[in-house]
């Protein structure tokens, strides 16, 4: 039975997603990619011009995913330092359930690729940051925060914290999961905000 031009787009990127799993994460081909399908590469540019529009496809997921629940959060919850832990947890916790999406966000399968989508990356990754300072000045407002911290240098270090937890679970061959210990260094980190001032060396 032949299937539906989107499903057999979403198919081409399921599958992608899939070969991304591998922790030797040597690079896909096309080839490869057609020869999981049992198609053609022909039949592959048939759906996609090129291999960097299927990775676009892939970033579009990961956009899609993360910032509707990141709205949601900002929405549903009103307390900013919550936002900010749920939007951490969202970030470690995508990352543990779709191991082909980390390491597109970490730029590991992208290297070699269109460098446009690397680019593509890094904004997602600065949205995230944008949302986490949002959620800090929102903390300060509700006077859970001091009003004089450096709301970019923590919303900066929470991102890193995700990457690098992200970074992490690549690497290990996807065995130190972004979640463990996070309960814990959620404690960590949220000390780290409040006690984080604009005044070095203040009390």
């Amino acid at each position: 039975m032949a299937t539906k031009p989107g499903e057999r787009r979403l198919q081409i990127l399921q599958t992608l997603a899939s070969m991304l799993e591998t922790p030797k994460g040597e690079k896909i081909t096309t080839a490869a990619l057609a020869g999981q399908l049992d198609c053609s590469e022909a039949a592959l540019y048939r759906h996609f011009a090129s291999k960097a529009q299927m990775y676009d496809g892939l970033i579009e997921f990961i956009e899609q995913s993360l910032f509707g629940v990141i709205n949601q959060i900002t929405s549903d919850e009103n307390e900013g330092l919550k936002q900010v832990e749920q939007i951490v947890a969202l970030l470690l916790r995508f990352a543990q359930k779709n191991r082909g999406m980390t390491r597109v966000l970490i730029g590991d399968a992208l290297v070699n690729e269109n460098e446009r989508l690397q680019a593509r990356i890094n904004a997602l990754l600065d949205k995230v940051e944008a949302a986490l300072k949002q959620s800090l000045r929102i903390a300060a407002t509700q006077e859970n925060l001091k009003a004089d911290a450096d709301f970019g240098a923590l919303a900066n270090l929470l991102r890193c914290y995700a990457v690098g937890r992200w970074e992490q679970y690549a690497r290990s061959g996807f065995s130190r999961e972004p979640l463990a210990q996070w309960p814990q260094q959620w404690t960590m980190l949220y000390f780290a905000c409040l006690s984080q001032s604009g005044t070095p060396g203040s009390d």
